[in-house]
């Protein structure tokens, strides 16, 4: 099978791919009908360039701008990679709350300037974590991690979805009133339709002053200028893996300090990475070999 990766994937199972080539989709010039399958990080498929294809197989979980919809019109098969990025997204979950929460990157900041010239207490105080409301939105994989992670630091933990789950990892509240009750908001709901700017200037007013917003899903969950606007006036605080046009960033954030911004690093670690490009490589051998695919993505 004539495989084109948009990249070379990390971890040894990339070397398995015999008939591999390695190019940006938007580098294509002109169609490639020999194309079987492609190997894409969530980016959008030029579709008329690729008369072939058979099968997309996902370097991620997230497959929003794939255009899942033509695809499957086509009948074009595709995969993801769940399960194996939950730890390490809620892992960097937990670290920009704590950072957002305890002013870590701030303080990072001042030692480096040299402008921390007083004794430990008169230092600038911060929020404690321990005994705070996490309110998490989406309690799927990824969320049950950052649930799970959560009892460590004693917090009462709330959840909205859809409907209410049958679990103890937290208390079921409608999104409005978990906005209300939380200390520090979470996202963890895919993009979809119906999520797409989910938390908009009406739901981020209903955040107590200085509560925390951490955002490791997707950017276009969350009404960007509505936030950047709370940011800007310091009534809140964030911590922000994903944005709503990667890989810009609002020019409003980079100077503020109630605000931690880090470059989607959210499955940013080599065991992660490494596995993603397994559960890939086994997709697009299962496909070849006519099996079903370990890891379909149903329209």
């Amino acid at each position: 099978m004539k495989v084109l990766a948009t990249r070379r994937y990390p971890g040894p199972a990339f070397d398995e791919l015999l008939d591999v080539e390695v190019q940006e989709l938007t580098e294509l010039e002109s169609p490639r009908p020999d194309v079987e399958a492609v190997v894409v990080a969530n980016e959008p498929m030029p579709l008329d360039l690729l008369p072939g294809l058979q099968l997309v197989a996902n370097y991620s979980v997230g497959y929003d701008r794939l255009g899942i919809e033509e695809l499957s019109r086509r009948g074009v098969a595709v995969s993801n990679t769940p399960g194996v990025l939950s730890a390490a997204t809620a892992d960097l979950t937990f670290a920009l709350i704590l950072a957002t929460r305890r002013r870590v990157v701030e303080g990072d900041a001042l030692v480096r300037a040299g402008k921390w010239t007083g004794q430990w207490t008169d230092g600038f105080v911060a929020e404690e974590l321990t005994g705070s409301t996490l309110g998490i939105v989406g309690l799927g994989r990824i969320g049950q991690a950052v649930a799970r992670r959560a009892r460590g630091f004693e917090l009462r933990v709330l959840y909205a979805q859809r409907r209410p789950a049958e679990t103890d990892l937290g208390e079921y509240r409608e999104l409005d009133a978990l906005l209300a009750e939380s200390d520090v908001v979470s996202i963890h709901t895919p993009l979809t339709p119906e999520t797409r700017g989910l938390i908009d200037a009406r739901r981020l007013a209903l955040l107590r002053d200085g509560a925390c917003l951490v955002n490791t899903a997707r950017g276009e969950i969350v009404d960007e200028a509505a936030l950047v606007a709370e940011l800007v006036s310091g009534r809140l605080r964030a911590g922000l893996d994903v944005f709503a046009h990667e890989p810009n960033v609002p020019a409003e954030l980079l100077a503020l300090r109630n605000v931690v911004l880090t470059p989607h690093l959210g499955s940013a670690t080599r065991q992660t990475r490494e596995a993603m490009t397994r559960i890939v490589v086994d997709n697009i051998l299962a496909f070849e070999r006519g099996d079903p695919l370990l890891t379909p993505v149903a329209v």
